[in-house]
């Protein structure tokens, strides 16, 4: 599986470089003055997982090793960016090799941060970066019809059918429709994965909002959850700032603080959690030598042999077959011996798909 990430974007001055510091530990600069961000930010991520700590406790594993997604800090867009404006080829050249959008919306008041269309507007910046991502595809596509049509490949049924989709394609843009929101054949899909289309690939909006926000949302939070319930958008609430804060005080201090603002779980957590799913991921786990608990991050629908193949090569070179068991059941039985002896754990060949929580222990020639 080639390396897949989401990428943190949005408007100058919305908090994506806090954001992106937070969940990374990283040190990318922060000011209040647009385009601080030029160059991408790269980091990994660990992904939450509490059945990965319960599974080491089981196994009496002394190192647990989390599967992890790779995020991206861009540049941020401004209005005209699909024509250069700003930062606007740097932007939009980036994050066609994204897979997820992490769009953060800025709810925050802060008046020492500038903001770039001179007031605080949710549901308009959206919008912008909307139109943004739909002019580019527009753009994008009428190149890719124009060299179809010079190019004189257009006659063979597969390059029809190409551009057959690509007419489709053109037509939803003119109307103003974003590609997600197009229903397409799964054939089409696939087809439009490859072409790289900014607007089809999978969005999830990060209100990032004030420490206040928490106990008590201001208009400008339940203005942006009324429009992500209307376009029926996921909207991960977010406050970077305090985010940020909490990264400097211990375990304990931030569980008592989380715990008076009746805070069940970290939005970075849930942000992290909500990027995997649309990533398309589910996680598998091994237990070596009863030494290291580790999850994989896969796509999925992966076959046991493929996920063989993620552990070693020469594993999926001489697969013979797999232990398999849910996680769940594993912890259940409390050993991997007593889920043995329960006729929990179920022999696989290659061809058995890998699901999300599969404890898997791969046999295989040398």
């Amino acid at each position: 599986m080639a390396t897949v990430c989401s990428g943190i974007i949005g408007l100058p001055n919305v908090g994506k470089s806090t954001l992106f510091n937070v969940l990374t530990g990283g040190k990318a600069q922060i000011a209040s003055f647009p385009f601080s961000t030029i160059s991408p930010n790269v980091g990994t991520v660990s992904v939450p997982d509490n059945r990965l700590e319960c599974l080491a406790r089981v196994t009496n594993t002394n190192i647990i090793t989390p599967a992890v997604v790779q995020f991206v800090d861009v540049a941020g867009l401004v209005k005209g960016a699909h024509q250069g404006e700003g930062l606007g080829n740097e932007f939009l050249s980036r994050i066609r090799s994204i897979n997820v959008l992490a769009e953060v919306v800025r709810c925050f008041q802060g008046e020492e941060i500038a903001h770039c269309e001179g007031n605080i507007d949710p549901i308009r910046d959206i919008q912008i970066i909307e139109l943004e991502l739909l002019l580019a595809d527009l753009e994008i596509v009428g190149r890719k019809l124009a060299k179809a049509v010079q190019s004189g490949t257009s006659k063979s049924t597969k390059d029809k059918e190409r551009s057959n989709i690509l007419e489709k394609v053109k037509a939803e843009l003119e109307k103003g429709n974003s590609l997600r929101n197009v229903p397409f054949t799964e054939k089409e899909e696939y087809e439009l994965v490859k072409e790289g289309f900014l607007s089809f690939k999978p969005l999830l909006y990060i209100a990032n909002m004030d420490e206040s926000d928490l106990t008590s949302p201001s208009p400008l939070l339940q203005r942006l959850r009324e429009y992500a319930s209307t376009e029926r958008m996921e909207i991960i609430e977010i406050c970077a700032q305090l985010e940020l804060e909490l990264e400097d005080i211990s375990q304990e201090e931030r569980m008592e603080f989380l715990e008076e603002l009746k805070i069940k779980e970290r939005g970075i957590d849930r942000l992290i959690k909500e990027v995997y799913k649309k990533l398309n991921l589910i996680t598998f786990f091994t237990v070596s030598g009863g030494k290291e608990a580790k999850a994989w991050p896969v796509e999925r629908g992966i076959t046991a042999s493929q996920a063989a193949g993620k552990v070693h090569s020469d594993m999926e070179k001489g697969y013979i077959k797999s232990d398999i068991i849910p996680v769940s059941e594993l912890l259940e039985a409390g050993s991997i011996k007593q889920a043995r002896e329960k006729g929990k754990v179920r022999i696989e060949g290659r061809d058995c798909l890998v699901e999300d929580g599969d404890v898997i222990h791969f046999r295989f020639s040398k």
